[in-house]
């Protein structure tokens, strides 16, 4: 099997490789250079090519210096006769080839043809990956032949950009990844509840221009998008999941006169999370936002979201008088369906279809029917088969990414790879890969990515050829390690290590959310723990919550069951550390975890001794010689140099181990093991405080205030 991801649809390996020199050159015809596609390779979906293939080929002289050493020159010239050595791009009328399908013959020279450049693209990337993976000076290219195209139209990475701020490093260096994997469709979900992501001066207020995305933002990232031949779709989340535009202009269902309750909406969030559909000033703000925002994009679909509006807001006096008077509505489901139908006329005036995720259809409507040409993001179902007769759908339900310990909810790679065959009905667009937000608003952005890498390499791989897998899940991750990253990838944000004050601190005193987000639980819902040190700020999960109570200074959160816990999102930090906590059990558990990621824990009590300890998963489960005492307050200082790990309680050492493990960063607690009692002032730096010897470990100095976030 070639190191190539995704494998090419029909490949013929041939013997011996064809070799890249010194004298290699990347032949055009000069009648194309400008060109981006024949009319073979024109159509409506993943959309237009903008890179023309001049550009294409000196990107690609680019690429290849920076994996062999090599600078081909780039020639222009429909009579050159190409050697052995050379890279021959060639833009053809081939009706069979689709508008992302191609050529490739690595026989010698090295040929791809394709009827746009989407196709030239990836059958460059090919030949990128192959270079790549043959070792030692990567210029040799197995000798091949195949017809390649795709098995979906739309191969997509969705992110949950509402909840979550993305930095627009990291973006740069997904749609790079996306593009040598050969997906498709960035799907930016760019407003949510929690927030909203693209400032606008139109909408003063709406959106904070540090944490969002203006215009030109926009247009830079748009223009790196397409010389990865990957699409920017948009997505806003209307009317549900929209406090943060339904207080912005007070056109939310609890705002105004017989406002809706609590009663009518979600248990956890209040009536302003749905815009008013039955106001003509509400409505008319949707329209204007999403016409102004429709305009920022080029992508052929656009997102109105439309999803989880509650049945209850249908008892709300407000919407049953609305009903009563209006003659072409009758339903909740009406009500809705009209709303989505006026916004899709306005994403149709800027030339795209409007994309909408599934649940309006099961609302009874028998007046409105959503327009033929919406799209459905199908959340439910396996995304084998289309589930919305009647419209196109993009499946999304299998392959939810929800890294937090309340939803828990991970793609089943190996469910992915041999037994997933992806849909070829022809209103089965294609699928995407879902990345939400949920409880980790403020995650650092390679915790998320170290989550999704995986599995968007397997939907690449099955998207683009959705034949019987030959070989097993751990071959093909094998092949995707060998592949590697593609050339110009840059070197993303990573936390900074902090050699003088904490680099974190968790006091859990009540505390404003931070500017750019707002807050759309009911009280009491997702508290918000404020990290005074370093930005790692967290939020507690719906349903069961921590309660405030009075702790050793200011406030303490009291937690009473497993559901009970903080998500936070950070990268484990690498020893050496250390941790200080306040703690005040109230019972005993068979296991009680402070601090979880995937990789280890830090516990208060330890499964099997009930002793405090720390745990590497899938290795070993670690006890020093101490038990927690119950109903009093104990400052606990766990200190990690590489291979060792020392206990401190009230500032006296009562042990050490012989091991140690990366701070855990990803939440307090686990879905399964958090802790029962009070806990206060959790503390974190990124140097080893404690010294071996039985010195005490030293009194944590007083938090200092984090430096400025570097947004961009």
């Amino acid at each position: 099997m070639p190191a190539v991801v995704p494998r090419p649809t029909a490949l013929t390996a041939l013997d011996g490789h064809a070799v890249l020199t010194r004298g290699t050159r990347v032949l055009i015809d000069p009648r194309s250079a400008h060109a981006t596609a024949t009319p073979a390779g024109r159509a409506e979906l993943p959309g237009p090519a903008h890179q023309s293939v001049g550009a294409l080929a000196r990107r690609l002289r680019t690429e290849i210096e920076r994996v062999t050493g090599l600078t081909p020159r780039v020639v222009a010239d429909a009579g050159a006769r190409p050697d052995r050595d050379d890279i021959v791009l060639t833009l053809a009328s081939d009706g069979a080839l689709g508008p992302e399908g191609h050529r490739f013959d690595s026989a010698g020279p090295v040929r791809v043809e394709a009827a746009s450049t989407h196709g030239l693209f990836y059958g460059t990337r090919t030949l990128l990956q192959l270079l790549r993976a043959t070792a030692p000076d990567h210029r040799a290219v197995p000798r091949a032949r195949s017809l390649d195209r795709p098995a979906q139209r739309i191969r997509m990475v969705h992110l949950d950009a509402g909840r979550k701020y993305w930095r627009p490093g990291y973006l740069r260096n997904l749609i790079r990844r996306m593009g040598d994997q050969k997906l498709n469709t960035l799907f930016l979900h760019l407003s949510e509840a929690e927030g909203f992501r693209l400032y606008s001066p139109r909408f003063p207020g709406l959106a904070d221009p540090d944490h969002s995305y203006s215009r030109a933002d926009i247009e830079r990232l748009k223009a790196f998008a397409a010389r990865h031949h990957v699409q920017l779709m948009p997505g806003l989340e209307l009317p549900g999941h929209a406090t943060a535009v339904s207080e912005a202009f007070g056109i939310g269902f609890g705002s105004g006169p017989g406002a809706c309750t609590g009663a009518h909406t979600h248990s956890h969030l209040t009536p302003d999370w749905i815009v008013d559909m039955t106001s003509e000033r509400a409505v008319a703000k949707s329209k204007e936002i999403v016409d102004e925002f429709a305009g920022w994009f080029d992508a052929p679909l656009f997102s109105v979201g439309a999803e989880e509006v509650p049945g209850q807001l249908a008892d709300c006096p407000r919407v049953r008088d609305h009903l009563a008077a209006a003659p072409d509505v009758s339903t909740l489901g009406d009500l809705l369906n009209r709303y989505i139908n006026t916004l899709d006329d306005v994403v149709t005036a800027h030339g795209r279809r409007t994309a909408v995720y599934n649940g309006s259809e099961h609302l009874p409507a028998p007046q409105q029917q959503v327009h033929e040409r919406v799209v459905f993001l199908t959340w439910e179902g396996t995304g084998a088969e289309p589930a919305i007769p009647g419209h196109d759908e993009i499946a999304i339900g299998p392959f939810y990414n929800t890294p937090n310990n309340y939803h828990h909810k991970y793609p089943d790679e190996p469910w992915m790879y041999d037994a997933w065959a992806p849909s070829a009905a022809p209103d089965m667009l294609g699928s995407g890969l879902t990345n939400w937000a949920d409880y980790n608003f403020w995650a650092d952005d390679d915790y998320v990515e170290r989550h999704m890498a995986g599995a968007r390499a397997v939907l690449a791989d099955r998207t683009w050829n959705r034949s019987p897998t030959p070989d097993a899940l751990t071959d093909f991750r094998a092949r995707v390690r060998r592949v590697g990253d593609p050339p110009g990838m840059t070197r993303e944000w990573q936390r900074p290590r902090v050699p003088d004050r904490p680099s974190h601190r968790w006091t859990f005193d009540d505390a404003p959310y931070p500017k750019g987000w707002t807050y759309a639980g009911s009280p009491g819902n997702t508290l918000f723990a404020r990290d005074a040190a370093g930005g790692l700020h967290g939020t507690s999960y719906i349903v069961e919550n921590p309660t405030p109570v009075p702790g050793v200074r200011g406030q303490a959160w009291r937690f009473d069951s497993d559901r009970d816990g903080v998500g936070f999102g950070g990268v484990d930090v690498a020893e050496p550390w250390t941790v200080s906590v306040r703690v005040r059990p109230s019972a005993r558990t068979g296991d009680q975890v402070l601090l979880s990621s995937q990789a280890g824990a830090l516990k208060l009590m330890q499964h099997g001794t009930g002793r405090v300890g720390f745990t590497r998963y899938g290795v070993a489960d670690f006890s020093f010689p101490y038990t927690l005492p119950l109903d009093r307050w104990t400052r606990l200082t766990w200190v990690a140099t590489p291979g060792r790990t020392a206990l401190y309680a009230d500032g006296e050492r009562v042990g050490s181990v012989p091991a140690s493990i990366p701070l855990p960063l990803r939440s307090i607690g686990t879905e399964r093991a958090s802790l029962r009692g009070d806990l206060d002032d959790l503390t974190t730096w990124d140097v080893a405080l404690g010294r071996e010897g039985g010195r005490p470990a030293p009194t944590p100095p007083p938090p200092q205030p984090p430096a400025p976030p570097q947004w961009r």
